[in-house]
């Protein structure tokens, strides 16, 4: 179901939630969290929806959209409700900002926020310097950005660090999920002898690869070069190298190890909504990834 409130106020909506709840049985009970997404403008929102929609599957909750339109056009809000199938397991508000509403985006998400659960904040694109300090990041106790689709993404992984506060994270983290959890695996294989370095070579505008990079820095504490060629991650050791290679574009990736037969392993490129879903099963502070960020400035780029 979805419904369309043009040049509405936050009170309409929020009253016609409640008349959804008492006439069509819609509830908010089993809410475990309020997503809100930040987006640049409404052609970019349908997008954040479905990813957000996918993820509700696993972590129902309410997606609040903040859709920004002109800031000099005349002050006005439209909202669009969706509950149903076309919201996953998740209750969708649609805000789409015009005018001086712009730059109030936490004054207009509040009414909407669920009681006694936590918040977490989102930007598919364009992401505040400090999402701590941004007035909707200031609300949440999760604040999710993805520098993969910033003007200059590594440059901008570069400066997370500097802008790092509890409870941040980037989905250019999650999107190495399973090459880490793969280069583990390897690395407590035979021979069980110290790393002496780490190549990690691909596309030099992909910033999955330099948290890849950093953590690698931080946990081996040996020298890791970054530099642009194909996909692949190289872990030298005195008497043999393991390396793992995956066209860019493809969904199986090599496994090659000195003096054993090659292996041939799944290992594709993770969509957003799977980013995003793993991202919300956890609320605390992502330490970890806090080194990796650490360990970026460790590594050695050519």
């Amino acid at each position: 179901m979805i419904i369309d409130m043009p040049d509405t106020t936050t009170g309409a909506v929020t009253k016609r939630l409640v008349q959804l709840r008492e006439s069509n049985g819609v509830i908010t009970m089993g809410r475990v969290l309020t997503l809100v997404v930040c987006t640049l403008d409404s052609s970019e929102a349908e997008d954040a929806i479905d990813a957000a929609n996918d993820a509700s599957r696993e972590h129902p909750c309410r997606v609040v959209v903040l859709a920004r339109g002109d800031r000099e056009a005349e002050t006005k809000l439209d909202a669009q409700i969706r509950v149903g199938g076309d919201a996953g397991a998740a209750e969708v508000i649609v805000l789409r900002l015009q005018g001086e509403l712009v730059s109030h985006e936490s004054s207009v998400v509040i009414p909407f926020l669920l009681p006694d659960t936590p918040v977490v904040a989102w930007w598919p694109r364009g992401a505040p310097e400090f999402p701590s300090k941004d007035s909707v990041g200031r609300l949440a106790t999760r604040r999710i950005t993805d520098a993969t689709f910033a003007a200059d993404p590594q440059a901008t992984i570069k400066r997370r660090r500097a802008s790092y506060a509890s409870g941040d994270t980037d989905l250019a983290w999650s999107r190495i999920t399973y090459w880490r959890a793969l280069l583990a695996a390897s690395l407590d294989e035979p021979p069980f002898e110290p790393v002496e370095s780490v190549t990690v070579s691909g596309l030099r505008d992909e910033p999955a690869l330099d948290m890849l990079a950093g953590w690698l820095a931080a946990r081996l504490g040996c020298p890791v070069r970054r530099r642009s060629g194909p996909l692949r991650v190289a872990v030298h050791r005195p008497s043999a190298t393991m390396a793992i290679e995956r066209p860019q574009t493809g969904r199986t990736a090599t496994l090659t190890r000195t003096g054993d037969p090659d292996q041939r392993i799944a290992l594709a490129r993770r969509e957003t909504r799977d980013c995003l879903a793993e991202e919300l099963r956890r609320l605390d502070a992502d330490e970890i990834y806090h080194e990796a960020l650490a360990g970026i400035e460790k590594v050695t780029y050519e």
